[in-house]
């Protein structure tokens, strides 16, 4: 039985050139593609992109239409709180129509002790 025996760099370097022409020939002999099959994957490869870009175009504008959707409903929020505030504001009173007011329920109070 025989021991291994390290190769030397000769020994790779025509190892190298032996595989690096063994694809150059597998690459010569390889047979030329046909224009049709070219062109027939060419064409399904376009198609492939154009559907692509609708499917992308149909998600974006959906996504736009559900921003504009939220927008709305934001905006419409803020409109029904501030109209609920502003409803729920009591009106202020002039400094006489304050004064008016007390004197008319301090009027009532004496009123009913009587």
């Amino acid at each position: 039985m025989a021991g291994f025996k390290l190769p030397t760099f000769n020994d790779r370097a025509a190892a190298a050139r032996a595989a690096k022409e063994a694809a150059l020939e597998k690459l010569r002999n390889k047979p030329a593609l046909d224009p049709a099959v070219v062109a027939e994957r060419q064409a399904a490869a376009a198609a492939k992109e154009a559907a692509a870009a609708e499917r992308r175009a149909a998600k974006q504008a959906e996504l736009q239409a559900a921003k504009e959707a939220k927008a709305e409903a934001k905006r419409q929020e803020a409109e029904r709180r501030a109209a609920a505030e502003a409803k729920a504001q009591k009106p202020k009173l002039t400094e006489a129509e304050a004064k008016a007011l007390r004197d008319a329920k301090y009027a009532a109070r004496k009123a009913r002790k009587r």
